[in-house]
């Protein structure tokens, strides 16, 4: 595979099964997962249940049935000839920039993603004093990603989930209010992240549903993926399914993130070494 080869639709390492909470859909398995794979031609899929660690106080009400244990319960994963299905998790980082994912039990997943932009759960990510002060969102939208980036993980073998999330303006108006919030980072401070972002090797996860922006509102979100890509980060396709009517969109997403961001191989995101 050459290196100015188009971004091919080969990976999708962002989907839930039922056993997340936010999902509960029977028909979203492991089995169902696998036939997606091979309906869009896909090479690696990974599981990635929301998790936050027994092993780590302080677990949300939540959070907390969603343990090891709980998520482990996909597992052993189908095994095929022409699709890897590799165990992951989207674990969380609370409002006291703790990881829901204790050091000793990074080993227990292929691939790990953490968003920095959950703040739609008031008490647990986000403090009650910051809850509708837009600015203040903004605020901890980059210290989280700086507090994340200061840790000692694993980074070849971890993804920023959809660090553009309209969640991270929380509920009310979320649509409008997440463009400003993101609009208003300023370049240099995107720049001084993504660069720590390259070297430390974390991959940046293409996921916000891009379709459904206007021109206008698009070109504002794409602008800290571009920045990325010029500040030498890697990227990796994550549909965030949680049922499998999300799968139809995918292919779709897939083709406007690579148009828009001039995507070729060379700016693969590869935990697996693929």
């Amino acid at each position: 595979m050459t290196e100015d080869r188009p971004f091919g639709f080969l990976q999708d390492y962002h989907i839930h099964t039922f056993l997340s909470s936010c999902s509960a859909d029977p028909e979203q398995t492991p089995e169902r997962i696998l036939q997606y794979a091979h309906d869009e031609g896909l090479k690696e899929v990974c599981i990635t249940d929301h998790l936050w660690d027994a092993a780590v106080p302080g677990a949300s009400d939540w959070y907390e049935p969603q343990d090891i244990t709980h998520v482990k319960k996909s597992l052993p994963l189908p095994e095929d000839p022409e699709v890897r299905m590799y165990f992951g998790c989207e674990t969380e980082m609370d409002k006291d920039f703790r990881l829901g994912l204790a050091e000793e039990h990074f080993d227990v997943f292929d691939f790990i993603i953490v968003p920095t932009t959950h703040l739609h759960m008031q008490g647990f990510t986000i403090s009650d004093e910051d809850w509708g002060d837009l600015s203040r969102r903004r605020t901890l939208v980059v210290e989280r990603l700086d507090r994340l980036l200061d840790g000692n993980y694993p980074f070849h073998k971890m993804g920023l989930a959809h660090m553009t999330c309209s969640l991270a303006a929380g509920y009310d108006n979320s649509w409008e209010n997440h463009i400003k919030l993101f609009q208003e980072i300023p370049d240099r401070v995107y720049e001084d992240q993504f660069k720590r972002a390259a070297k430390v090797g974390i991959g940046i996860e293409l996921n916000t549903p891009i379709n459904k922006y206007t021109d206008e509102e698009r070109e504002l979100i794409l602008r800290p993926y571009r920045i990325a890509k010029d500040c030498g980060c890697r990227f990796y396709y994550g549909s965030d399914a949680h049922h499998p009517k999300s799968f139809l969109n995918a292919a779709s997403e897939h083709a406007t993130w690579v148009r828009e961001l001039c995507l070729t191989e060379k700016d693969r995101f590869r935990p697996f070494g693929s």
